[in-house]
């Protein structure tokens, strides 16, 4: 066994990790898709979204105290469920934050370049999936530096929106539906992925049993402050109509409030953004796929490191990515990252169960899993099909 890891983490730093991690390039993206299932019922799904991820955060929370490992809710899962479920869990997420990572891609191409979006994406992903091959990672003062970054922007962008001239806002007539805010909630968790990152650090905070709860508290709230404010913002320049029609919605709203400047800035903060998502994404999804590997739930072959990167994995991560950046739609690259990710954290939240029965794995579970059968049809069905996917390679492994 290695060395254990140094506690110098304070609540501070848990927190700020928590943003970075949190508000990034999905605040540029996920209203979209939301406000076109719900409509003026955007803040409602929202906030339900909110809970859920905080319900989440507090299961993987206590989990990571336990099992401080490499490899989040796919060892949670085999420890507390059996190898099966870590296995699904592994392959959920696996998928979901593939998905994901073809989403951020594709959010470079829709605010430096629209009209060749899915060109710009795929060479963004050869880009991060080459320096990552050679050890290069985003460090926590970059990711400290991509924040302050991302929230002046968002911040000049909702006091300029708020402060500018006649907005060119429209709303639609159609009454909002109950199944809308599920599937607004549910696509709009997209945004707040990410937060999990703090309970991950149990072994590097001090005093992890008071800080981690905390921090989670503490980092989802602000997070959903500004996701408010964000809301209100688009709302207010675009309407619920115009939003669901965007495709670089907080461009087009300054632009659309009389602030034509404003939106090359809000561009490149966007491009910044979803960079350094890409960068942490594409990062995580190969280690996870190297512990599957370790444990022969994937190829073996994917388990071998080269002067400590998993360069297969790595190669092999990037290579799916591009594919889907090249080939899909941003909106059902969200639905789909949603539904995997939703999966991932209702095995999250059955495992943290079975440590004492407390009310919020159940909340976090039944959340999971009804946001996940309520997003679109499209993303429920492809989403579904891949899990089975997934269950038959273990059987047929085990076989």
């Amino acid at each position: 066994m290695g060395a254990p890891l140094t506690r110098r983490l304070g609540l501070t730093d848990a927190v700020l990790i928590g943003l970075g991690s949190m508000i990034g390039a999905g605040v540029f993206v996920a209203f979209t898709p939301a406000a076109a299932a719900a409509g003026s019922w955007l803040l409602m799904g929202l906030a339900l979204a909110a809970v859920v991820a905080y319900c989440n955060a507090s299961s993987s929370a206590r989990l990571a105290v336990l099992y401080p490992e490499s490899g989040g809710t796919y060892v949670y899962g085999r420890e507390r469920l059996g190898p099966f479920w870590g296995h699904l869990a592994g392959w959920s997420f696996i998928v979901g934050k593939t998905a994901s990572c073809a989403a951020m891609a594709m959010t470079v191409g829709f605010y430096v370049w629209p009209a060749h979006a899915h060109l710009v994406a795929v060479a963004a992903v050869v880009a991060l999936t080459v320096l990552n091959c050679f050890g290069v990672q985003r460090s926590a003062l970059l990711t400290r530096i991509i924040v302050a970054a991302v929230l002046a922007i968002v911040a000049a962008a909702v006091v300029g929106i708020f402060t500018a001239g006649n907005p060119t806002a429209t709303v639609s007539d159609s009454p909002p539906s109950v199944l809308g805010v599920l599937q607004a909630a549910g696509l709009l968790f997209f945004a707040f992925a990410g937060y999990a990152r703090i309970a991950t650090l149990g072994e590097e905070v001090r005093d992890p049993h008071r800080t981690i709860p905390r921090a989670i508290t503490l980092a989802l709230g602000i997070t959903l402050v500004v996701y408010v404010a964000v809301a209100l913002a688009l709302l207010h320049a675009l309407g619920d109509t115009g939003l669901a029609a965007a495709t670089a919605p907080v461009a087009e709203a300054v632009s659309a409030v009389g602030l034509p400047w404003l939106s090359p800035v809000v561009r490149v903060g966007a491009a910044l953004a979803a960079l350094g998502a890409l960068l942490a994404l594409i990062l995580g999804v190969s280690r996870t796929t190297l512990a599957m590997a370790r444990d022969r739930h994937l190829p073996a072959v994917l388990a071998t490191v080269h002067a400590g990167v998993p360069r297969y994995a790595e190669i092999t991560v990037g290579v799916v990515v591009a594919l889907l950046a090249a080939t899909v739609d941003l909106r059902g690259a969200i639905g789909f990252s949603s539904f995997g990710v939703l999966v991932y954290y209702a095995i999250a939240n059955a495992s943290a169960f079975t440590l004492g029965r407390h009310v919020v794995p159940v909340i976090g579970l039944t959340g999971c899993l009804v946001l996940a059968v309520t997003l679109p049809w499209t993303s429920v069905l492809t989403g579904a099909a891949v899990l089975a996917v997934g269950a038959l390679s273990y059987v047929l492994r085990r076989n």
